[in-house]
């Protein structure tokens, strides 16, 4: 399980400018939930997750996975349990390393590195085979430096290496926000089908509303630093997207808008 408790985060703190973005913030994500997650800009949706990785650091609060306290823990420490699959297809893959040279670097994530090839040449066929459930033809493109593909197969890949040693928690930072509407079908089917097979627990943030009906067991919405909308179960199941769209009205009327 992952508890935030009494989370505070400011920005700009002891300036004019000082924001405070989560205050005494409480949330909890059971193993094995997927949770959408919804919100207008500002809200909060990504400084949770930035907070989660170690990205940005709280001002007070704890973090805890599992029981164990995190909150110090380094970034690259938590990323031993965390894959993570961000909005830019860019950032989740090495562009002048091949395709083969990517998987197999994502393969060794934690482990410890000797004077040896950093490639596993009897994983070559899994990987090849991984890659061939994708129907991108990238199994027959393991030499192609990974810069010369297409943005949704640059993304297809990060989802599998982001997934290819094991991992508690997935996270999802608008990853199908960058691609067409046809790639970003794809990507989404992919993330499904990662997260049931691997029985992941998964936080996704996205702005496609359908995205987060469609997929994941709970959703929230969040509204600057605090959560209004909290749903799982048969009442998930239930929600329709013209009912999140009511939830947003009500809060830009609440801000004037």
């Amino acid at each position: 399980m992952l508890e935030l408790k009494n989370i505070n985060k400011y920005y700009n703190p002891g300036t004019v400018n000082q924001m405070c973005l989560f205050n005494d913030f409480n949330f909890q994500v059971q193993d094995g939930e997927f949770v959408s997650i919804v919100g207008s800009n500002g809200s909060g949706k990504t400084s949770m997750l930035n907070i989660i990785c170690g990205s940005i650091p709280v001002d007070s609060g704890k973090i805890y996975i599992g029981g164990e306290d995190i909150t110090n823990k380094k970034e690259h420490i938590r990323h031993k349990i965390i894959g993570r699959v961000y909005q830019n297809p860019a950032m989740g893959t090495s562009p002048n390393l091949t395709i083969l040279e990517n998987m197999s670097l994502a393969d060794n994530k934690g482990r410890m590195y000797g004077l040896s090839s950093g490639i596993n040449k009897k994983r070559k066929e899994d990987y090849k085979e991984m890659l061939r459930e994708l129907n991108l033809g990238l199994e027959d493109k393991l030499n192609v430096k990974v810069g010369a593909l297409s943005g949704g197969q640059r993304q297809a890949m990060a989802l599998i290496m982001s997934t290819l040693t094991p991992i508690e928690f997935l996270i999802l930072d608008e990853h199908t926000a960058a691609l067409d509407p046809k790639t970003a079908e794809i990507i989404m089917q992919l993330t499904d089908k990662i997260v049931k097979e691997k029985k992941l627990t998964t936080m996704m943030v996205t702005h496609n509303l359908r995205y987060a009906v469609e997929y994941g067991d709970r959703l929230v919405m969040m509204h600057k630093g605090n959560v209004v909308l909290d749903i799982k179960g048969e009442d998930k199941k239930n929600v329709k997207i013209d009912d999140l769209l009511e939830e947003f009205n009500k809060i830009s009327i609440e801000c004037g808008n």
